[in-house]
């Protein structure tokens, strides 16, 4: 089985969070993207306390497409440094995983 992963990214708003998503699966870079509205970031942004809303996105993807995608991210991300983390899905429904493999060009 493919090596999966589940990378976690923010966003200004919902809005940007669903347009970096469609992107994401529109260009086979992620099977799915889960967007998860109100959250609360509380950061030190250039010497600074930052507290603001945020959208969180949980996009599901092969390992190997790690490099691609934060390339992407680079691209169309209105941060100048988005948050990209990257964690191995280590177990789950062999059907969910074959079908996130299949949806970004992996294997069957």
């Amino acid at each position: 089985m493919e090596r999966l992963v589940v990378v976690v990214v923010t966003a200004p708003n919902e809005e940007e969070g669903a347009r970096i998503g469609r992107l994401l699966v529109e260009e086979r870079l992620a099977a799915c993207v889960n967007i998860m509205g109100g959250i609360r970031s509380i950061y030190r942004w250039k010497g600074e306390i930052c507290d603001e809303g945020e959208t969180l996105l949980w996009v599901k993807t092969r390992f190997d497409l790690l490099p691609r995608l934060q390339d992407r991210l680079r691209q169309v991300h209105p941060y100048e440094v988005p948050e990209v983390i990257a964690m191995d899905i280590s177990q789950g429904l062999p059907e969910y995983l074959s079908w996130v493999a299949r949806e970004t060009g992996g294997g069957a």
